[in-house]
């Protein structure tokens, strides 16, 4: 190893533990107590005091989805992506998602879960509150989900915390360096994933409507944590990294859409678990939002597949597909404050707009969103959050009528002009974030790596220039 690549590797680690260590929002004096955070708890079972016993069911129940979550990473993301690239790039690509089942897991255990869920303030948690997962046991936390042992919701939030990196990837395929990606998760996770989770669902955060937030922002299960952020960051990756070698000019299919349909099957599978999951419980509330998500996603596949047949005389199966996920996506922030037809309407709504973002606004600024992250996830999710501020209902949620306070009165958070412009105001805040803090993480990954590969190891294939093997022998 040369004494200069030695000296990037310490440079990388010293910027590591500033962004850890050195982050004085995170440990300022600790908020108010919290009602439930997640906003769903108190419309369906109370949190249990701390003397209560544990609920087997409900326990059961977020395990179970936290394998499901799991699962959409690897195998679903893991096969939805390989088989939209080429040949040459299945590997690479596959493995960027593998890895972080790894990375993430790890940095949530150090200190990922005490920044998201730790006490603090507006912005983020203490990340020493929770480091290495102290305190972290068979004890539920009341104010998350009180009848679980908070080991088991800890577990439940990293699996969200694994797939939203790997989103990313599909924006930057076939054209980065792995050693780029890896510090890049690592920073990125730390600046804008973990602070933002706070902000949304964290003790005190600045969006959590139910307990003490000064913007009321309803996102059930991560519309704006998950899908804007990693599509925002997506964009902002892609653009700055630069268009693959031949593109829009050289044709780039699919080497295999059999997998990907696979993948995108184990998806649509696995976010029962990421949206019913959401509610903490295995109550109605859960019941709820595995209704809306089916729904949602049934109505964004004809959607999409509608435009495509009229616009181009055929419904490609992949099209199908990608507007199934675009409506996963849509309903996601949704899933547990509206009822069955709205969340069919705001999927068919997500299906066709994401249909347009990925074919006419690509294609219109010609930037090179290899596999339409920006365009499904960002576009699709901002949908969703955006009627949520019109269609919140309190009949399928009702904490949402009675939780939130505003001087000292009680503020209804049901859809309103007054809500959309509290939906907005987190889209934008959180694209902002992701924006900006995606662009300086990038500089500094530049300067201490590098971001893309050379254009004779693009042409090679990811694959063999970046793990020296191949997905295919013959």
């Amino acid at each position: 190893m040369s004494t200069q690549y030695l000296r990037r590797i310490l440079a990388a680690l010293l910027l590591l533990g500033m962004c850890t260590a050195l982050i004085p929002t995170c440990v300022a004096a600790e908020s108010p107590p919290a009602l439930e955070p997640r906003g769903v708890l108190s419309a369906a079972a109370p949190a249990a005091p701390a003397t209560s016993p544990i609920s087997s069911g409900d326990n059961a129940w977020l395990l179970v989805s936290s394998a499901l979550v799991l699962m959409m990473t690897a195998p679903g993301l893991i096969l939805f992506y390989g088989g939209l690239v080429r040949r040459k790039n299945v590997l690479s690509t596959m493995g960027q998602s593998l890895i972080l089942m790894a990375i993430v897991s790890t940095l949530w255990m150090i200190y990922g879960y005490s920044m998201a869920f730790g006490k603090g303030n507006a912005f983020c948690g203490n990340p020493f509150q929770y480091f290495l997962l102290k305190g972290v046991g068979a004890a539920p936390n009341s104010d998350y989900a009180g009848t679980v042992p908070q080991q088991s919701f800890m577990l439940f939030q990293m699996m969200f915390a694994i797939i939203t990196p790997a989103l990313i990837t599909g924006a930057i395929a076939e054209r980065i360096r792995f050693s780029a990606y890896v510090l890049f998760t690592v920073l990125w996770m730390t600046m804008v994933y973990f602070p933002l989770c706070h902000m949304v669902w964290g003790t005190g955060g600045l969006f959590n409507w139910a307990s003490g937030g000064r913007y009321p922002v309803l996102d059930f299960a991560g519309g704006t944590v998950v899908h804007v952020s990693s599509g925002v960051s997506a964009l902002v990756f892609a653009l700055v990294l630069g268009r693959r070698t031949g593109f829009p000019h050289e044709p780039m299919p699919p080497h295999n859409v059999v997998l990907s349909l696979i993948g995108a099957g184990l998806l649509w599978v696995g976010w029962f678990g990421f949206n019913a999951g959401s509610a903490g419980n295995a109550g109605a509330l859960a019941s709820s939002a595995f209704a809306a998500t089916h729904f949602a996603a049934a109505a964004a596949a004809l959607g999409w597949a509608g435009a495509e047949w009229l616009l181009k005389g055929k419904p490609s199966v992949l099209g199908v597909a990608s507007g199934m996920v675009a409506g996963l996506a849509t309903i996601t922030p949704a899933s547990g404050f509206v009822t069955v037809p709205v969340a069919f309407l705001i999927g068919l709504t997500g299906g066709v707009v994401c249909y347009f973002a990925v074919t006419r606004l690509k294609s219109r600024f010609q930037y090179d969103d290899s596999l339409d992250v920006f365009g499904v996830h960002a576009v699709g999710s901002t949908v969703g959050l955006l009627l949520l501020g019109v269609f919140a209902d309190a009949s399928v949620n009702a904490s949402i009528a009675n939780t939130f306070q505003s001087g000292g009165k009680v503020l209804s958070l049901a859809g309103s002009p007054a809500q959309l412009l509290n939906q907005f105001r987190g889209v934008l805040f959180t694209a902002t974030l992701a924006a900006s803090a995606t662009f300086l993480i990038l500089k500094v990954v530049d300067a201490l790596v590098g971001l893309r590969v050379s254009p004779e190891e693009e042409d090679s294939g990811l694959d063999l220039t970046q793990h020296g093997e191949r997905a295919y022998n013959d």
